[in-house]
Order: structure tokens, then C-alpha cells, then sequence
């Protein structure tokens, strides 16, 4: 049978009330008791009822997180920052796997829900209507890492899509690059895919170049979706000289596929991915890329979340991070 607080009270010859003080770090314990108490404890091996302590205080201390792709580099980044502030906070984590699949996805905020989580980090994926009603009307507080919903409903921490990529694609046109492509994410996605878009054909609008349907080529963030779409750009009599890529799986993809044609980065084409996942510097030539904090965005959204769940002011619902562009070898030096 489980040792169970009347057992400790019992072994140590206090009451089940002094037991839970000393369990829960009251102050108000003599230290004799205390130390009588803590080796009782740890005599019978007693564990205090996690189940039970949340039905008394109505919280469990767990959070929910729901990663897109638990085997991808950037989220497993998003996920320590995620789980170092949780531990600094006395908060457990349920860690999930969703596949990037609204189907799974709403099915796994019902779970946790019914888990009774004090509150729900939701990562990374279009946030769309079914999403939207379903953690809009949690009974606990949602926070959206690294994506956010359309109209700002819902708290979120991200960065500045458009403007990440405006910065990119206006580093390689300030290199002299006319012809400058992009290997886009899904167009369905309102952040990588259509914000980093937009930012991009304003980059050429402000540069006085005219945006060319050629030089475009939109798919997933997938290494090989980077390699195939950029072998399209090399079939063109008139190919880019200088890439932004969507993701830096995609800028490598893009990075063999020029090698493979015989041509050089950055000799040929210059190419600046997005991310700055650790795979940047172990390509060769090592990627230039737009540096997006994701560490940073895990520990914010769950600080942000602690506050919410702790009934702490909250300045600002939705947090923009700084990005910035880290240069390698795939871009040539200024």
C-alpha cells in the first residue's frame, strides 16, 4: 500500500496538519519538528499525492505544451527555454506530440483540459477558427509561442515575421543582387509562409525592383522541398543570384542543390536562411540566416503564462522579440 500522511504523522507522533505544513514549507513549524518530520518522510519513502493536493488547492502546478514536431530542431530549442522557466517556477510540463494535424491538435487541448492543467502553451502552427474557439474559451490561460492568431485574440510571443524578412531580403539587394528569389513556406501559413511573403515583395517595392513570379517557389520546411524547388530556380535562362529561404532547412536544401549544379555559394548565389537553428554552422559553407531567438520565445511564453495563471498584471498580451541577421560564409563578405 502507498505511505500516506497518517503514516508520517503517525511515525514522527505529530499531527496530519503539521505533517502538510511541513510538506508545503510553512514556516510556522518548530525546527525540531520539522527535522523530526523530514526524517520520518524520508524513512518510509512518503511522496506527497499530487492528484490529491490539486483537488484541494483546485492547481495541479502542470502546464500543457503542444510542439507541431517534437523531432525538430527549432521547436526542441523552443521546448528548454519552455521547461527551464517552468522548473524555476515550480511548474511540471506534459510534453505533446501533435504532428502539425488540427485533428490531433484539438484533441490534445481537450486532454490536457481534462487533466487539469493550470494552463496551456500551444506552439508553432496556423492558428485557425476550430483552434481559436477551442483555447479562447479554456477555462485555464493559453499562451501561443513562436505563431498568433490573426487578430491578436489570444496572448502570444513570436517575433516580427515581415519585417525579419524584409531585413533579409534587403541585405542581399544592398549586396548589388537584382535577381533576388525566395524559397517561401506554405502560403496557408499566415507567419512563415505569408508574412515573410509580404516582407519580401516589399523589400523589392521599396529597392525600386519589380516583383517577379518566376523567382518564387512556396512549399514545406522541409530540407527537400529546399533542394527541389531550388534546382527549379537553376533550370530558369535567367536564374536568381541570391536566395532567401524561409527556414535554414530549406536555405540547405538550396545550398547542395546549387552545389550539386556545379555552381558555388556564395560565389554564384547568395543565400540567407531563416531561424538559425544549430545545423546553420554545421553546413558548409556555414548559413547566413535571420536569427529568431527560440529559446528566448519558449522562456518568455512561459514566464508570460506563469503570470497569467498566478493572476500577475500584464502589461502587454502579445510580445514581439528582436530579431537580427547572423552573417556566414553563404553570404559574401561587405
Amino acid at each position: 500500500m502507498p505511505i500516506t500522511i497518517y503514516d508520517v504523522a503517525r511515525e514522527a507522533g505529530v499531527s496530519m496538519a503539521t505533517v502538510s505544513r511541513v510538506v508545503n514549507g510553512n514556516p510556522n513549524v518548530k525546527p525540531t519538528t520539522r527535522k523530526k518530520v523530514l526524517a520520518a518522510i524520508e524513512r518510509l519513502g512518503y511522496r506527497p499525492n499530487a492528484v490529491a493536493r490539486g483537488l484541494a488547492s483546485k492547481k495541479t502546478t502542470t502546464v500543457g505544451v503542444i510542439i507541431p514536431d517534437i523531432s525538430s530542431l527549432f521547436f526542441s530549442e523552443l521546448a528548454r527555454g519552455i521547461e527551464d522557466i517552468a522548473t524555476m517556477y515550480k511548474y511540471n510540463i506534459i510534453l505533446c506530440n501533435s504532428d502539425n494535424r488540427l485533428e490531433k491538435e484539438l484533441q490534445l487541448i481537450n486532454t490536457l483540459l481534462e487533466k487539469q492543467v493550470d494552463g496551456l502553451l500551444f506552439l508553432g502552427s496556423e492558428i485557425k477558427e476550430d483552434h481559436l474557439q477551442t483555447l479562447s474559451t479554456a477555462a485555464v490561460p493559453v499562451v501561443l509561442a513562436a505563431t498568433r492568431d490573426a487578430d491578436n485574440i489570444l496572448p502570444s510571443v513570436t517575433i516580427d515575421h515581415f519585417q525579419a524578412a524584409y531585413d533579409a531580403t534587403k541585405a542581399l539587394i544592398d549586396r548589388g543582387h537584382k535577381r533576388v528569389a525566395i524559397l517561401s513556406g506554405p502560403k496557408t501559413d499566415p507567419l512563415g509562409g505569408l508574412l515573410r511573403f509580404e516582407g519580401y515583395k516589399q523589400a523589392l517595392a521599396d529597392s525600386g525592383i519589380a516583383f517577379d513570379e518566376e523567382l518564387v517557389r512556396s512549399g514545406s520546411y522541409w530540407y527537400e522541398t529546399g533542394l527541389r524547388n531550388m534546382n527549379e530556380f537553376l533550370k530558369l535562362d535567367n536564374p536568381p543570384t541570391a536566395v532567401f529561404a524561409a527556414n535554414d532547412e530549406v536555405a540547405i536544401g538550396a545550398i547542395h542543390a546549387i552545389q550539386d549544379s556545379g555552381k558555388s555559394v556564395p560565389g554564384d548565389i547568395e543565400i540567407i536562411g531563416h531561424d538559425n537553428i544549430r545545423l546553420a554552422e554545421m553546413v558548409r559553407p556555414k548559413l547566413s540566416t535571420v536569427v529568431q531567438p527560440m529559446y528566448d520565445i519558449g522562456a518568455v511564453a512561459m514566464r508570460l503564462l506563469t503570470k497569467y495563471m498566478n493572476n500577475e498584471h500584464v502589461e502587454e498580451h502579445v510580445v514581439l522579440l528582436p530579431h537580427r541577421i547572423e552573417y556566414r560564409q553563404s553570404t559574401r563578405p561587405q
